[in-house]
C-alpha cells in the first residue's frame, strides 16, 4: 500500500474513481491491521494505482479495474456495516465474485456482502455462514427443496453447512430430530475385521460428525439429545426399514454408497422430513467394479422437481488455500492420465471440515 498524500490524475484512456470512508467506521477496519486488507486488493489489481488521503481512498487506472475497486470497497462497507469484520479470505473471495459476475459466469444476482453475510448459525461465540456464491446457493437450496445433493471435493463445506442447517433446523423447531449416518466403508477397510465392538468399530467412521457437532451444540447437550433420540448418528445399514418424519437427515461420503444403499436411504424420506446427501465423486472407495450409488442418482434424479444438486468445485475450498491447488492439480492429472472409476486409492485421513 502507497499512502500519499496526493492522488494523481489519470492518463488518457484510464479512470479514476473515489471512495469516502464513513467518520463511523476507522480506517484500519477497511485499511486491514498493517494495510493488510489493501495489499490483497493491490495485489489483484497490481496495474492500478491507490491511493489514501486520509478518509478518502482513490484508484487510478484501466476503467474496468477502477470501477471494480470501487466495487469491492462498497461490498466492504456493506460488510462493515454489519459489525462484521472483514478478513483477507473475505476481501479475496469478494474480489472473485466480483470478477466472475463481470465476467459473465455469475448467472445470479447475489453480491459478496450478500453471501458474506448471510449468517446460518451462532453458537458458542462462533457463526456458522457460507464464504463462496456456490455455498450460499447450496445453503439456499436446502431451504428451498426436500433433496439436495452437495457434491464437490473436500474442503468446501459440503457436510459441515449441512450439519449447520440441521441444527438450525431443530432449534427453530422445523424438525424434531436430527439423523446423521455414512457408509461405513473406507480406505478398503471393512467392519469384520476391524477390532472391538459393534460401537468401537463403526466410531471411526462418524467421528467427523460427532466433531462437527461438537462446534455446533454445547458438548455436554449431546449425550442427553443422543440419549432422547434428537440426534441419532449412525450406519447407513440402521436407516434399512424405517420411515424418517420430521427429521433433518444426512448421509455424508455418499460416494461410497452402492446403487441399492442409495435407493434404500432415499426411500427413508418420511412427512415433513428433508435429507442433504453429501459427497466427493473423485474420492470413491468402493471395491474395483462396485458402481458409486452418488454417480448414478445423477442420471436418475437429475431434473426431478423438489430435488436439487449443489456442485461445489476448488474455488469453494475453505481450507487452507492450498487444498484448493491440490484438488486443481489432481484434476488436471486425471483429466490427463484417466483413473479407473474416477477413484484414488489409499487412506484418507479425512476430517471434519469448519465452513466457519
Amino acid at each position: 500500500m502507497t499512502q500519499t498524500p496526493t492522488a494523481h490524475s489519470p492518463a488518457q484512456g484510464q479512470a479514476r474513481a473515489q471512495f469516502t470512508v464513513p467518520a463511523q467506521h476507522p480506517m484500519v477496519t477497511v485499511l486491514g491491521s498493517g494495510d493488510a486488507l489493501l495489499r490483497v486488493i493491490e495485489k489483484a489489481f497490481p496495474a492500478a494505482d491507490i491511493h489514501v488521503r486520509g478518509n478518502e481512498i482513490s484508484a487510478v487506472g484501466d476503467p474496468v479495474d477502477v470501477a471494480l475497486i470501487s466495487r469491492v470497497f462498497e461490498e466492504m462497507m456493506l460488510v462493515l456495516r454489519t459489525g462484521q469484520p472483514m478478513t483477507e479470505d473475505a476481501v479475496e473471495r469478494s474480489i472473485a465474485m466480483l470478477r466472475a459476475s463481470e465476467a459473465g459466469t455469475n448467472d445470479g444476482q447475489e453480491t459478496p456482502a450478500e453471501v458474506l453475510t448471510q449468517n446460518i448459525l451462532s453458537s458458542r461465540g462462533r457463526t456458522i455462514r457460507p464464504k463462496t456464491l456456490n455455498q450460499k446457493r447450496y445453503v439456499d437450496a436446502i431451504d428451498h427443496h426436500t433433496i439436495v445433493f452437495g457434491i464437490g471435493p473436500a474442503g468446501t463445506g459440503k457436510t459441515y453447512l449441512a450439519m449447520a442447517k440441521a441444527v438450525q433446523a431443530l432449534q427453530s423447531k422445523q424438525v424434531n430430530r436430527i439423523i446423521l449416518t455414512r457408509p461405513a466403508v473406507e480406505a478398503g477397510e471393512r467392519l469384520g475385521f476391524l477390532p472391538g465392538t459393534l460401537y468401537e468399530k463403526i466410531d471411526p467412521y462418524l467421528r467427523p460428525l460427532y466433531d462437527a457437532l461438537h462446534d455446533m451444540i454445547d458438548p455436554d447437550s449431546i449425550p442427553r439429545l443422543m440419549a432422547a433420540g434428537t440426534i441419532e448418528v449412525a450406519p447407513l445399514a440402521y436407516m434399512r426399514g424405517r420411515t424418517l418424519n420430521d427429521a433433518f437427515i444426512i448421509l455424508d461420503e455418499a460416494q461410497n454408497t452402492s446403487p441399492e444403499q442409495m435407493k434404500m436411504f432415499l426411500t427413508r424420506l418420511g412427512f415433513d422430513s428433508k435429507i442433504v446427501i453429501t459427497g466427493d465423486v473423485t474420492q470413491v472407495d468402493l471395491p474395483s467394479g462396485t458402481k458409486s450409488g452418488l454417480r448414478q442418482v445423477q442420471e436418475i434424479l437429475e431434473g426431478v422437481d423438489d430435488v436439487h444438486f449443489a456442485r461445489l468445485s476448488s474455488h469453494d475450498v475453505v481450507r487452507h488455500k492450498l487444498v484448493g491447488r491440490i484438488v486443481d492439480a489432481y484434476e488436471q492429472y486425471d483429466s490427463q492420465h484417466g483413473t479407473e472409476n474416477g477413484t484414488h486409492k489409499g487412506g484418507r485421513g479425512k476430517s471434519a471440515h469448519k465452513g466457519k
